[in-house]
């Protein structure tokens, strides 16, 4: 069964080997560096700049259309062989709502709060940019549901960084 692992930059490398992921997607502030795992190869590495906001703010880079569509073709092109490893710097908001993101187009027959409730399960702590979700769920003609399911499940608890975590694809 294909899954969907969620873990903050610091524990990017050691989640990729405990996983034995074959692809990984960075959500960081453009510029920001991160050290492929030498196991990822060049071009199952998606780095998207972005910043961790919902609305404008200079200096910063606000989540757009063209950022949820490179993820989506990626995660589209993953060949569900092995697991998908999300990072942030946090592992709290940009990869939860990317991981939310990826589940909800790779089984578009499952109900979004399903997927939230078990995003909720699998982590405290998440905290979904609600930006990167309003982006998706236009995109994916969600129709407002996966925007209504993250707001049902609520803001995670308070942490300075999320505690690596799993979701399953049921269905795909």
């Amino acid at each position: 069964m294909p899954t969907l692992h969620v873990c903050p930059l610091s524990r990017l490398h050691e989640t990729v080997a405990e996983t034995r992921a074959s692809h990984v997607v960075s959500l960081m502030g453009a510029g920001a560096e991160v050290r492929r795992p030498e196991t990822i190869a060049a071009q199952r590495h998606l780095f998207i700049g972005v910043s961790d906001i919902v609305e404008p703010l200079e200096g910063y880079v606000l989540p757009a259309t063209e950022h949820i569509e490179q993820l989506l073709a990626f995660v589209r092109a993953w060949g569900r062989e092995s697991p998908l490893v999300f990072h942030c710097w946090a592992g709290i908001s940009r990869s939860t709502a990317a991981a939310y993101i990826a589940a909800c187009a790779l089984a578009p027959e499952r109900d979004e709060t399903t997927i939230a409730t078990s995003l909720r399960e699998a982590s405290p702590s998440a905290t979904p940019n609600a930006r990167f979700v309003a982006l998706a769920d236009d995109i994916l003609n969600r129709r407002g549901r996966m925007v209504d399911a993250i707001r049902t499940i609520g803001r995670g608890t308070e942490a300075m960084e999320g505690t690596p975590f799993m979701l399953h694809l049921n269905g795909c």
